[in-house]
């Protein structure tokens, strides 16, 4: 256990130069599909929980793609551009959104484009991302704008960590070598992981799969909306949340020592929750991410493991 840890703790000058100044990690791995055509728009406003229809050209929003039952099968990232719409997903959840959006198209003048292997993504992570673009997007998450770095052509997107850039595959390498010369640092995924977990970002595949439902997630108030008309699963996640209390929470953990994830969380006799991700911060100490039943609140104070280890529960993000 001890040495599987410590092969996953973050190197502390990439940790450095992402929470000081830039550092970049290769989000290639996403996956990444388009669609275009006079449709577009109202199509997958009828697939999608959030409002996509209110979402101007330069702009976007989280999603869910959920089942009937309200269960997530896939968490999307929604960008509008003047040409199509750009939707990207973890990869382990492409496939779902792939099948229901050729599924559900039928009646509907859109063209669904396969771009995962067609254009590579960067993840710039840091107080300093702004300074290695032309011209930085907008100051207001999800808004993107068409830049270069270096002289490679970019689509930069706002994100809560920093900035992503989508471009061409074939310009993957020599957009790597910008960023270097620029001073910014390589993130190893130990690394990205720490951030992601020290920032409360789920991962759908880790944190969240398909029984997750988005208020359990703490997605409701970023990814969903109970406005708009009718899409997949809307009756129940709209019910749970006028008329219900989610039975789970994705919450934070502070740990007494560093354990690994799939450690059960006990609440007095009673099994709460697992660790999802669990990382080492260098200001915070062992942290981890889990989804807990709700009896464990934040403060709770929960067993970890067999041993005598401990987890506080907090609310995310995590704070010094």
């Amino acid at each position: 256990m001890a040495s599987t840890l410590q092969a996953n703790l973050p190197d502390q000058s990439e940790y450095a130069a992402a929470t000081a100044a830039v550092g970049q990690f290769d989000s290639s791995e996403r996956g990444k599909l388009a669609l275009s055509g006079a449709d577009a728009v109202a199509f997958l406003d009828s697939l999608l929980s959030n409002d996509i229809a209110s979402i101007a050209p330069g702009g976007g929003a989280d999603a869910t793609l959920l089942d009937p039952k309200g269960r997530m099968l896939a968490e999307v990232r929604v960008l509008r551009s003047d040409e199509e719409l750009l939707l990207d997903t973890e990869r382990v959840a492409l496939q779902a959104l792939f099948d229901a959006l050729t599924r559900f198209r039928i009646g509907y003048t859109a063209e669904l484009h396969k771009r995962t292997l067609e254009f590579a993504l960067l993840s710039l992570i840091g107080p300093a991302s702004d300074t290695v673009l032309q011209q930085p997007p907008p100051d207001l998450e999800h808004a993107h704008v068409l830049t270069t770095v270096g002289d490679v052509a970019v689509r930069a997107i706002r994100t809560r960590l920093g900035i992503d850039l989508l471009l061409e595959s074939g310009e993957h390498e020599r957009a790597l070598a910008a960023l270097q010369s620029a001073g910014v640092v390589a993130l190893s995924p130990a690394t990205y992981e720490l951030l992601r977990i020290e920032h409360g970002i789920a991962c759908f595949g880790v944190e969240l799969d398909e029984t997750t439902m988005p208020q359990e997630a703490g997605l409701h108030e970023r990814a969903v909306s109970y406005s708009k008309g009718c899409y997949i699963g809307q009756e129940t996640v709209a019910r749970l949340y006028w008329k219900g209390k989610p039975k789970r929470h994705l919450r934070g953990l502070r740990l007494s020592e560093p354990l690994p994830a799939g450690t059960v969380l006990r609440h007095g006799e009673r099994e709460v929750g697992v660790l999802s991700a669990v990382a080492v911060s260098p200001r915070l100490g062992p942290l981890a991410l889990a989804l807990v039943r709700a009896e464990a609140e934040p403060g709770a104070l929960l067993a970890a493991g067999e041993a005598n280890a401990s987890a506080t529960v907090v609310a995310l993000p995590f704070s010094d």
